[in-house]
């Protein structure tokens, strides 16, 4: 990434990051849906299989490509075929499991679920050290709540695989939050550990301030007084200590090098908006370069005018 630019880029919303090669890969996607071809769902197929075809031991470029391509093709055919196509396919079967998970949540039928945990262990086992068949398995115990002692087993197996995997923490500290298996102690007693002994530019190395952003989001979420104060959550001495930490190092050029970097200083942008350090989040705002994520922005209302109104501020200095 390029920090040193101080010439605002236009926004917009980017699943590839800076990705470059990912990025061409969607608008070739694209390009060939529009195109209306008889074919385009073998075509697209082709077009991903060769782009995945010799997955290299970077798990960290590895899970955020199939993440993002799972993402985008959670609503065609396209993974399906490809798992049909190349049944001994480990990547092939785990962008179909992945594709069937975003689908479940975005329609809350988790009727694919099965099916997807099928695909997955047989992803495993053809490709032993590959770590995204567990990660998806890991969505699937959250998806369908399993019981603690089988999602800590998923969990440790992934671990095994890839220590620091940025899609991993933060899908365990989902997990641990209220909302889904646990409490907000689990949470901080999770994101304690993790601090003590992650190297700190490590790709998960925002899922303390990911936890802090979604625990403001559901501070004001419930209305009321308690929603109206919101914004002294970031006065906590341990929330201001980690914004600290974040603010002074992550802008730095290539701290953060690994694939969702840029997802994280969108993060970052928005906690620091949030807790009225509006002339720290400049920077920030210029290092993300106009690369804008739907989350954590879409909480206020579309993530594009909500991302551009910060950055308007930040850039007043109000």
């Amino acid at each position: 990434m390029s920090f040193l630019s101080t010439r605002r880029k236009a926004s917009r919303i980017v699943l590839e990051l800076d990705d470059v090669h990912l990025g061409k890969l969607l608008k070739s996607l694209r390009t060939t849906t529009r195109s209306g071809a008889i074919a385009s769902t073998d075509l697209r197929v082709v077009q991903i299989a060769d782009f995945l075809k010799h997955p290299s031991q970077d798990w960290d470029r590895h899970t955020f490509r199939l993440a993002v391509l799972a993402h985008f093709l959670a609503e065609t055919p396209v993974p399906s075929r490809w798992a049909e196509r190349e049944p001994d396919s480990a990547t092939a079967l785990a962008l179909h499991a992945w594709s069937e998970v975003f689908r479940a949540r975005a329609t809350g039928n988790a009727e694919g679920a099965s099916r997807a945990s099928t695909n997955c262990l047989r992803a495993a086992d053809l490709a032993p050290l590959d770590p995204t068949p567990w990660i998806v398995l890991l969505e699937i115990a959250r998806l369908e709540r399993h019981r603690a002692a089988e999602t800590f087993y998923v969990w440790n197996e992934l671990l095994l695989r890839d220590r620091w995997n940025r899609d991993a923490y933060l899908s365990m500290m989902r997990y641990l939050t209220p909302d889904e298996a646990g409490s907000r102690l689990q949470v901080l007693e999770f994101v304690d550990s993790l601090r003590s002994r992650m190297p700190v530019n490590a790709p998960c190395a925002a899922t303390e301030l990911t936890s802090q952003v979604l625990h403001y989001q559901s501070i004001r979420t419930r209305g009321g007084v308690e929603g109206l104060m919101a914004r002294a959550y970031w006065t906590d001495v341990y929330v201001t200590a980690a914004l600290d930490r974040a603010s002074q190092h992550w802008t730095q050029p290539s701290f953060l090098s690994h694939a969702a970097a840029l997802a994280d200083l969108n993060t970052l942008a928005y906690a620091l908006m949030s807790a009225d350090r509006h002339r720290e989040a400049l920077p920030v705002f210029r290092a993300i370069g106009g690369a804008v994520t739907t989350w954590p922005w879409r909480f206020e209302g579309d993530p594009l005018t909500a991302f551009q109104r910060a950055q308007g501020r930040a850039e007043a200095g109000r």
